[in-house]
C-alpha cells in the first residue's frame, strides 16, 4: 500500500490541475462566444436563441480545449510538485524522471476517453441542434448548397435530387428535385420532408435489378414546364425512390466535424464501395482517431517544461510558454490539414505530422540539460 501513495499522491494532483484548466479555458471559450454571439441578434434570433446556441455547441468547445487544457495542467501540476522540492525529492529516492511523467500521463487518459465519447455520442447531436438553430433563426432566406446532391441519367432526361438533411433513421428534411429533358428544365418539386418507407422487393433484386429505397414526401409543391406553359400544384404526399440507403445518405448529408468517429469510418467504406473519396472526410477521421496521441505528445512537451532546460525558469513563466504551445499545437494542425486539402497530400500523414512534431520536441526538450 505505501508503494501506491507517491504515485496517487501524483496522478492526483495532475488530474485536479488538468481539470482546473481544462474547465477554466472551456468556461471563457462559451463566455466568450456567447458575447459574440450578440451581435447577430434580430427579431426571429434572440437572446435565449443565442444561448441554447452556444450551450449546444459547448460540447464542440470542450473537445477544441481538452488537448491545451492538458497541457495547461500538466505544466501546472508539475511545476507545483518542483516549486515545493517533491520532484527534487522523489529524484533523490530513485524514481526516474519517465515514471513521474507516466504517472502524469494517467489522468491525461481520462481527457482522452472524455474526448472520445464526447466526439462519437454527444458532437453529432449537438452540432446539428445549434445548426438548425442558426438556420432558423439567421440563414433561412439563404441558399445552402450543403446536403446530398444525387444526378440520375436517363436517356437524354436527367433527375437531380436535393437533400439538406437526413438521419440515420431515413428521416428527411427540405427535399428538392429537378427534372431536365435535354438540358432544359421541364419540371420541379419541393417537399418539406419525407419518412423512410421501404426498399425494393426481393423479386426484384433477385432479377438483377438495383436496390431502390423509397421515401414518402409530404408537403410536396410541384411545378410542371410543358410548351412554355407552368402548372402548378400541391400535394399532401408524393413518393421519392433513391438508389441508395438511409444510413448513407444521413452520411453524405453531414459536415465531417458533425460525423462521429464511426460515421466517418462509414462514409470512407461508402466512398471506397462507389470509386471516389472526401478528403475533407479522410482528414476528420484520421485526426479523431489519432486525438489520443496529441494529446499524450503534449504531456510529454509539458513534463519538458519541469524536467528540462526550463526547470530553472517559475511557474509563470512555464504556464505561458505551456499557452503558447498549445495555441501553435492548433495551428499546426489546421494547417497541416489545410495543406492536405490544397495539396492532395496524405491525410493520414497530415494528421500524424503535428503529433510526432510535438513528440519530437517534448523528447529534445527532456534530454537537454542546459
Amino acid at each position: 500500500m505505501k508503494s501506491l501513495i507517491l504515485p496517487k499522491y501524483v496522478i492526483v494532483s495532475a488530474l485536479l490541475a488538468m481539470t482546473a484548466a481544462v474547465l477554466g479555458l472551456w468556461l471563457l471559450q462559451v463566455i466568450f462566444s456567447y458575447l459574440g454571439e450578440l451581435e447577430n441578434l434580430s427579431d426571429t434570433y434572440t437572446l435565449m436563441d443565442a444561448l441554447r446556441f452556444i450551450l449546444y455547441r459547448s460540447p464542440d468547445f470542450l473537445v477544441q480545449f481538452i488537448p491545451t487544457g492538458v497541457l495547461l495542467g500538466a505544466v501546472v501540476g508539475l511545476g507545483l510538485l518542483a516549486n515545493n522540492s517533491e520532484l527534487v525529492i522523489m529524484r533523490a529516492a530513485g524514481i526516474s524522471m519517465y515514471r513521474i511523467i507516466g504517472w502524469v500521463m494517467l489522468p491525461a487518459f481520462i481527457f482522452v476517453l472524455l474526448a472520445l465519447v464526447v466526439n462519437q455520442f454527444v458532437l453529432p447531436i449537438t452540432n446539428q441542434q445549434a445548426a438548425a438553430i442558426k438556420n432558423d433563426a439567421i440563414y433561412s432566406k439563404i441558399i445552402s448548397i450543403n446536403g446530398y446532391w444525387s444526378v440520375v441519367n436517363e436517356g437524354n432526361r436527367q433527375d437531380v435530387v436535393y437533400i439538406s438533411y437526413a438521419d440515420s433513421e431515413g428521416k428527411l428534411g427540405e427535399v428538392k428535385r429537378y427534372q431536365l429533358d435535354d438540358g432544359n428544365l421541364v419540371g420541379a418539386l419541393r417537399a418539406n420532408e419525407g419518412i423512410y418507407q421501404q426498399n425494393s422487393s426481393a423479386k426484384d433484386q433477385a432479377d438483377g435489378v438495383a436496390t431502390r429505397y423509397v421515401w414518402q414526401l409530404s408537403g410536396v409543391d410541384e411545378v410542371a414546364i410543358n410548351n412554355n406553359r407552368v402548372e402548378k400544384t400541391h400535394a399532401d404526399t408524393q413518393t421519392l425512390t433513391l438508389p441508395i440507403a438511409p444510413t448513407d445518405v444521413h452520411l453524405l448529408t453531414k459536415e465531417p466535424e458533425d460525423l462521429s468517429l464511426s460515421d466517418l469510418y462509414a462514409h470512407r467504406q461508402l466512398m471506397k464501395y462507389q470509386g471516389t473519396r472526401s478528403v475533407r472526410h479522410e482528414l476528420a477521421f484520421w485526426q479523431k482517431l489519432f486525438s489520443p496521441f496529441a494529446v499524450l505528445s503534449l504531456v510529454l512537451v509539458a513534463s519538458s517544461f519541469v524536467f528540462g532546460s526550463l526547470r530553472s525558469q517559475g511557474l509563470g513563466l512555464r504556464i505561458v510558454l505551456a499557452l503558447l504551445t498549445g495555441l501553435l499545437f492548433s495551428y499546426l494542425t489546421d494547417l497541416a490539414g489545410f495543406v492536405a486539402l490544397a495539396a492532395g497530400l496524405s491525410p493520414l500523414l497530415m494528421a500524424l505530422l503535428p503529433i510526432l512534431l510535438s513528440a519530437a520536441v517534448g523528447v529534445y526538450l527532456l534530454n537537454k540539460k542546459h
